[in-house]
């Protein structure tokens, strides 16, 4: 078996990775790595893969890649010649590489609140709590617009790597203290995103929103 996914299961960055695996039906090695508490991603071993000392990181052959996002377009480049994931429509690529960077970027505020609220991190929660809302909004009135569009997704008209990369640190953000009641577009986008084939659920995500 070629990929080997690094992997903690109640990581949102690596339960993205999961996600995209399912959809493109590909077998996958994993192994757990003792994120909290044992702190593994910062142990020497774990350095010599990714120098960040970040999870996840995933194995293809002799390729070694870290940052969810990375895996994302190379798992949708390699294996979905379809172009569904990763549209190759230079348009449609530009978008879903935005929100693709939204998902690293701006999102990843509700993931800092749910490792305050979960695991202890020390950190301004009111503050991520903030961001995450302010980011929240915006992809709530993406989706608004989208759905006068007519289309329920990110970007185009079927789901793409820019919904999977953007859906679970929304899906988990009760961790954190952020609810969706201000969010009406985002809890359709989330129901929707659940109703894909091979979609699998993570601990801790409601089953409705």
């Amino acid at each position: 078996m070629a990929l080997k996914l690094y992997d903690y299961s109640l990581s949102g960055s690596c339960y993205k990775v999961r996600l995209l695996l399912a959809f493109l039906k590909l077998d996958y090695a994993r192994e757990q790595v003792d994120f909290y508490p044992g702190r593994a991603h910062k142990s020497l071993d774990f350095l010599e893969l990714n120098p960040l000392g970040q999870i996840p990181v995933l194995e293809d052959g002799d390729l070694r890649l870290r940052d969810a996002q990375a895996i994302l377009c190379y798992l949708a480049d390699k294996y979905d010649k379809s172009g569904q994931w990763l549209p190759r429509d230079p348009d449609l690529f530009g978008t879903v590489m935005m929100w693709l960077m939204f998902a690293g970027g701006e999102i990843m505020a509700a993931s800092a609140a749910r490792l305050h609220d979960s695991l202890g991190y020390d950190l301004d929660i009111a503050a991520a709590r903030q961001k995450a809302h302010a980011a929240f909004r915006i992809l709530d009135d993406h989706l608004t617009l989208r759905a006068i569009e007519s289309t329920r997704w990110i970007a185009g008209d079927h789901p793409t790597i820019a919904d999977v990369a953007c859906f679970p640190y929304v899906a988990l953000s009760g961790d954190g203290g952020i609810g969706h009641e201000d969010y009406p577009a985002l809890r359709n986008w989330m129901r929707a995103f659940r109703r894909l084939p091979r979609f699998h659920a993570m601990s801790g995500i409601p089953e409705f929103v």
